[in-house]
C-alpha cells in the first residue's frame, strides 16, 4: 500500500479548558515517575513543592500561570515526549506567548530539548555573560535574570556548529517587560538550521545548530 505522503502534527492548547490546580493533583516527582497531562502536553518538574505547578488564569484568549519556587535547580515545564527529530520531522516549530509578572529570580526556556526527565533539569544555566549548555541537543530562546543583558537570548547545541557560550553573541533586540506579552517562535529545518523569532521579527538564523 502506498504511503499517504507528508503529514503534519499540530499540538495546541489555548488553556481555556478546566482549571489546573497547583500541587494537589500534580504531586508527582522523579521517584514516583510520570507527570500530569494538560491537553496535549505533559507537566513535569519539582511538583512535590507546594508552590510549583500550573494554574489556569482568566485572561483574554486563555492563559496558564507556570509557577516554580526560587530554589536553585527547581523548575517546572510543559513538554511533549521525545517524539521528534529534525532529520525526520522538520520543519519543527514551537511558538508561545510569554508574560512574566516579574523579571527577577527566574530562568525561562522556550524551545526544543533532547533530554527530558520527571525532575526537568534545566537544559542550560546562565550567569553574567556565560551560557553553560548542559543538554546535548537543544535550541531555544531563554531569559535568565542572572545574565548581564536582560534580553531574550538564542541558544543552541548539538549540530556541527559549536554552541555559543558567550551571551554577548546571543542577545536579541527584545528585552521582556514585566506584565507584557512576547511571542516567541523557534523553527528547526531538516538541515539543522534554526531560526529564532521574537514578536514577529527574525532575530537569528544559525546554520547547522542542531542535528
Amino acid at each position: 500500500m502506498a504511503q499517504a505522503g507528508p503529514g503534519k502534527i499540530r499540538l495546541f492548547d489555548d488553556f481555556c479548558g478546566p482549571a489546573y490546580p497547583i500541587l494537589s493533583t500534580h504531586a508527582v516527582n522523579a521517584a514516583s515517575g510520570g507527570g500530569q497531562a494538560i491537553g496535549p502536553f505533559l507537566l513535569l518538574g519539582d511538583l512535590a513543592e507546594t508552590d510549583t505547578g500550573v494554574v489556569r488564569v482568566d485572561a483574554l484568549s486563555g492563559a496558564v500561570r507556570v509557577s516554580a519556587n526560587d530554589e536553585d535547580g527547581k523548575g517546572v515545564a510543559l513538554v511533549t515526549g521525545l517524539n521528534f527529530q529534525p532529520s525526520l520531522n522538520a520543519p519543527m516549530i514551537v511558538e508561545a506567548r510569554v508574560n512574566m509578572r516579574a523579571l527577577t529570580t527566574r530562568s525561562i526556556f522556550v524551545g526544543f530539548c533532547g533530554t527530558i526527565a520527571d525532575d526537568i533539569a534545566e537544559p542550560s544555566t546562565h550567569t553574567g555573560t556565560a551560557h553553560t549548555l548542559t543538554a546535548s541537543h537543544q535550541a531555544g530562546l531563554i531569559f535568565d535574570s542572572q545574565l548581564t543583558a536582560k534580553t531574550w537570548h538564542a541558544i543552541y547545541k548539538g549540530g556541527t556548529t559549536t554552541g555559543e557560550t558567550d551571551s554577548t553573541n546571543t542577545v536579541t533586540a527584545v528585552s521582556p517587560v514585566a506584565g507584557e506579552y512576547d511571542v516567541l517562535r523557534v523553527e528547526i529545518f531538516p538541515d539543522g538550521d534554526v531560526e529564532y523569532w521574537v514578536n514577529g521579527s527574525r532575530e537569528y538564523r544559525i546554520e547547522n545548530a542542531v542535528s
